[in-house]
């Protein structure tokens, strides 16, 4: 059976695939309230949706606001971007294991968090190995519907430029063709895909753990 009038906590709101998530539930009916968790402003006005601007840089300050039905962990850096390893970390993995921790203690029934293809792999570089840490950590704790989604490369319509997405974004349209197979979940992912893919899988009676990024975009693409 739906269920509708549901509570969306959303935190990574302002990146690309958190963007698409915010959209989204504005625009689904089984969600009357959006709770976004954010250190900017948004520049979004809907009756559904509620901003908490915080820094966001202690979580158990405000875990007594971490309450609703589900939460759609989005945030994510990069080591450049972050300025260090250490504070990637902060982003990557310790966000999302609080995130976890408060949202179970309060009673939030689903979690899904954004991970990367390769994670869970024994061979990893440090990126990888944050990711398979984070996930490690996030299924100790207990939900009714617990998901991590491994995205592949996001290709998106945002406005700043990176050099390394844009180079990938082109090897991806030039050799997609031949990722067929066990190869077909490296092939690239539009944002949105994965955004349509974790409501989908949030609003499944029982959802399986781990989505690879093929899966995302099965899950995603309308049905003829």
């Amino acid at each position: 059976m739906e269920q509708i009038g549901k509570t969306a906590l959303l935190f990574g709101a302002t990146g690309a695939v958190g963007q698409e998530v915010l959209h989204l539930l504005i625009n689904d009916h089984r969600y009357d309230k959006i709770v976004v968790f954010s250190r900017k402003v948004i520049p979004i006005e809907h009756p559904k949706l509620k901003v908490i601007l915080d820094t966001l840089s202690d979580l158990d300050r405000i875990a007594g606001k971490i309450r609703g039905d589900e939460l759609f962990c989005c945030v994510g850096t990069t080591s450049r971007k972050a300025g260090s390893r250490e504070a990637f970390r902060k982003v990557d993995l310790d966000m999302p294991v609080n995130l976890a921790r408060i949202a179970s203690r309060n009673g939030v029934e689903g979690f899904i968090v954004i991970s990367s293809i390769g994670a869970g792999s024994k061979k990893t570089g440090f990126y990888l190995a944050v990711k398979t840490e984070m996930e490690e950590q996030v299924i100790q704790y207990d939900f009714k519907r617990l998901a991590i989604v491994r995205p592949s490369l996001l290709l998106s319509d945002r406005d700043e430029f990176r050099f390394g997405e844009e180079a990938g974004k082109v090897l991806d349209k030039a050799l997609g063709w031949a990722m067929k197979g066990k190869l077909q979940k490296y092939r690239g992912i539009r944002t949105e895909n994965v955004a349509r893919a974790m409501i989908h899988i949030m609003n499944m009676d029982a959802p399986k753990l781990t989505w690879e990024s093929d899966e995302l975009q099965e899950i995603s693409t309308p049905k003829s």
